[in-house]
């Protein structure tokens, strides 16, 4: 497994030495940040084949099943504040747009803010998260992504078969999950050489790819439901909604969750 994702990795890709491969981890986030407190340097990745406790935002589960799909998380140290990072799930989401365009031969679009979706169902999700040392300073950022890709529709459990997908059911053929894997760290690397310098383009391309922009959608917070349209990203990559009386809100991925009324949107 390793030695097939290095060959397929180009020979200017810098951190082939911090990569690790693993057939199995509870979750390769869990697992760097360890490494990261430890002093893991930026660049620093883990590939799993498996993952027995795969997460998403909200500490919902994400299905990591053996030989279906492609686990990966990265270590980025960046030189700035927190701040000034709050587009990386977007910069992240456009570059595993890149990824499996590069890789499947397709462009997904994005669910608004972290999920990678084809024709309202989910391939699969972005997971960012921040470290700070014991002052308080910004320290780490750790992007974590899982992507399904091979499995049936009936390899999904039964209550999220009606929104899952794999990349070889958009395709038709088979998937091969190391050249994936490959393309996503080197879609990360060239994603961190511009996240700080290329903000604007970055979020330019997020525009494009984001197919919750435009849509009537659903803000749900606790019990509370608002119905409202989504206009835009603002500049820290949050989601701009006009809500019935026609006030405008910054919703940010920290304070809701999105379901489109009307599908995976």
């Amino acid at each position: 497994m390793e030695e097939i994702i290095q060959n397929y990795l180009s020979p200017a890709y810098p951190w082939r030495g911090s990569l690790t491969i693993l057939s199995q981890v509870d979750s390769t986030n869990n697992r760097l940040k360890a490494l990261a407190k430890a002093g893991a340097p930026h660049g620093t990745a883990i590939v799993a084949d498996h993952q027995t406790g795969g997460r998403g935002r909200r500490g919902r589960t994400f299905q990591s099943p053996a030989n279906m799909g492609v686990y990966l998380s990265m270590l980025l140290r960046p030189p700035c504040e927190a701040q000034d990072i709050m587009h990386l799930t977007c910069a992240a989401g456009c570059a595993m747009c890149d990824a499996v365009e590069k890789a499947a031969g397709f462009r997904p679009g994005i669910k608004w803010t972290n999920d990678l979706v084809w024709e309202k169902r989910k391939l699969g999700g972005i997971l960012t998260e921040l470290g700070f040392t014991a002052e308080g300073k910004f320290d780490y950022a750790i992007v974590g992504i899982g992507i399904n890709c091979c499995q049936s529709a009936q390899d999904f459990p039964p209550e999220i078969r009606d929104v899952a997908a794999s990349l070889s059911m958009v395709t038709g053929s088979a998937v091969d999950r190391w050249k994936l894997a490959a393309a996503e760290l080197e879609s990360l690397w060239e994603m961190d050489k511009n996240l700080l310098r290329g903000k604007k383009e970055i979020l330019f391309q997020y525009r494009k790819d984001c197919v919750t922009v435009g849509q009537h959608i659903s803000l749900v917070r606790g019990e509370e439901v608002r119905h409202g349209f989504a206009c835009d990203i603002d500049n820290d990559g949050a989601l701009i909604v006009r809500f019935p009386d026609g006030h405008m809100e910054a919703v940010s991925s920290g304070e809701v969750s999105v379901r489109g009324m009307y599908g995976y949107v």
